[in-house]
């Protein structure tokens, strides 16, 4: 039973690591792996690690949704791109692996288009919502990396 605690708590959290990228639940398949881990004799992590890997989780997880909306807005986006990022994130998660950048682009691009009509103000709102959804995946990725790396040592440090 440890042995497939063991394999799936490490594909979880390899397919997390890849899910920070690919529209996959990347850091909670990575928090699902620490703690399939946990309960299996490979490692034993403290409450407060659990605790702390498990709030992270959750707020980088909320704002990775909210943070393209919020790099539209500040970019100078209005009501109608912030929007049209919100629809073209939701959209472009069944678009494959780039859905996510052209869908929160585009939506946000054509929300503030269709709301003024001038495309340099579009443009720049389009670009905010971009830089926010590569702002989220740098920190999802940054996490699931942390959350493997510490998984790492400690499976390595059952086997001392």
């Amino acid at each position: 039973m440890d042995y497939l605690l063991l394999i799936s708590g490490l594909a979880c959290l390899v397919i997390g690591l890849a899910g920070a990228i690919l529209p996959l639940p990347g850091p909670p398949l990575s928090f699902g792996g620490i703690l399939l881990l946990h309960y299996s004799r490979f490692a034993e992590f403290s409450e407060n690690t659990i605790i702390a890997f498990g709030v992270i989780t959750v707020v980088i997880t909320v704002m990775d949704y909210y943070i393209p909306i919020w790099g539209t807005k500040k970019f100078g986006g209005s009501k109608w791109g912030t929007i049209g990022s919100g629809i073209g994130l939701l959209v472009g998660m069944f678009l494959g692996p780039f859905g996510l950048f052209i869908g929160a682009f585009a939506g946000a691009f054509i929300g503030e288009y269709l709301s003024n009509k001038n495309h340099n103000i579009a443009f720049k709102a389009a670009v905010g919502s971009f830089l926010g959804l590569m702002a989220g995946i740098f920190a999802k990725t940054i996490l699931c990396i942390v959350m493997l790396l510490y998984s790492i040592v400690e499976i390595y440090q059952s086997f001392q």
